[in-house]
């Protein structure tokens, strides 16, 4: 059986709109075994971006608790390497070039040198981005950003990738490209995702699908 690499416990989230208190997860138990991928669908506000923040240790629960391997998350540097984030807005620093981008993940893990610069090299020619290292957001499509974001989430060899809407602001194609991306290098490098998604195709590509409902992960 595969080690768990990912688990959350009886999660529950409440926040004030208002005078209203939103009660966004309702007890959301999750478990993602080393090296599976796992889809989320559900319809806006029922709390998919919420339950991925949790997750990433990015928010606390109300109650509940989430571990990581094994082990409570313990903040930023462990965050860094443990898991890479993909967010549907690229969140990409726009000062910096596209290899600038990609290492800034390995900035809050540690020192920077020779053996980290290289491995981005290698990581944006993996993403097909070999030729644009040096060119900044701005100076890229959207999808040549989302492959950049990529490579910065597998940057620190992480063992888990949580992906927010990756495609969200991207056309179809190219949106198909990154899912493509995704679920390939996951899978030769053994790493679980989770995938937040709107797309039932997208979706329906991962081993498991899940759907959220009411503050609930359900099966579809």
């Amino acid at each position: 059986m595969s080690d768990l690499i990912l688990e959350s416990f009886d999660i529950h989230k409440t926040y004030l709109s208002g005078e209203r208190r939103l009660e966004v997860l309702r007890g959301v138990s999750l478990s993602v075994n080393d090296g599976e991928s796992v889809s989320i669908r559900g319809e806006s506000g029922s709390g998919k971006s919420t339950l991925l923040h949790l997750l990433a240790g990015l928010d606390a629960p109300d109650s509940g608790r989430v571990v990581w391997s094994g082990l409570p998350d313990t903040g930023a540097a462990r965050r860094a390497r443990f898991l890479g984030m993909v967010f549907q807005s690229f969140y990409l620093i726009p000062e910096l070039d596209a290899l600038g981008n990609v290492l800034m993940a390995a900035r809050v893990a540690g020192p920077v040198g020779g053996a980290e610069r290289q491995r981005a090299r290698d990581l944006l020619a993996r993403v097909g981005l070999a030729e644009r290292s040096h060119h900044l957001p701005s100076q890229l499509s959207g999808g040549e950003r989302q492959r950049v974001a990529v490579a910065r989430a597998l940057m620190n060899s992480p063992r888990l990738i949580l992906a927010d809407e990756p495609t969200g602001n991207l056309d179809e194609k190219t949106g198909d490209s990154i899912i493509d991306l995704l679920l390939g290098l996951c899978a030769e490098q053994r790493i679980a995702l989770v995938l937040v998604t709107h797309n039932a195709v997208h979706a329906a590509r991962a081993a498991r699908t899940l759907f959220m409902h009411d503050g609930k992960l359900q099966n579809p």
